[in-house]
């Protein structure tokens, strides 16, 4: 499903509303619905929050209050994962991310994490072809091996 749909079902959902002090309404969901909503696990919005990734309110009784932005940063850490990205690199991608795509604010920082990450896929590429040259090289003088090979038992 794509990523605007996910946050549009936001609105489908049970949520507290919240009149703030200086009169603005505010939208929270529990960590439960903001889990259904982001296909996260409770527990993964929780070590998000841990690093630092997701900052979500607390209530009078302590319970996390996550509102339509954490909804959107959690997509947006959900994308970067899926992508590939580790914790210390969305760490630094995260704050320059526009929207819930892949538009980003000018960021050098942002530039030189990719460009690391760009370099560490390099090197993960080169030596998944070597070692591919290597198993096709093995099955090759298997499949030879196995055309002449007599099973002395027959």
């Amino acid at each position: 499903m794509k990523l605007s749909k996910k946050l549009a079902s936001i609105q489908h959902i049970k949520r507290r509303i919240v009149l703030n002090f200086n009169n603005t309404v505010r939208v929270y969901m529990k960590i439960g619905e903001l889990a259904r909503c982001t296909g996260l696990s409770e527990r993964m919005l929780r070590y998000y929050e841990h690093e630092g990734l997701l900052e979500p309110a607390r209530s009078e009784s302590g319970y996390r209050d996550y509102s339509h932005a954490d909804a959107q940063a959690a997509y947006r850490i959900r994308m970067l994962v899926v992508a590939g990205f580790k914790i210390e690199t969305i760490r630094i991608i995260l704050p320059c991310m526009l929207d819930n795509q892949s538009h980003f604010a000018p960021c050098k920082k942002v530039q030189e994490a990719l460009k690391k990450e760009v370099e560490k896929l390099d090197k993960k590429l080169s030596e998944l072809t070597k070692s591919r040259a290597i198993i096709a090289g093995i099955l090759e003088r298997v499949e030879m091996e196995s055309s002449t090979w007599v099973d002395p038992s027959a």
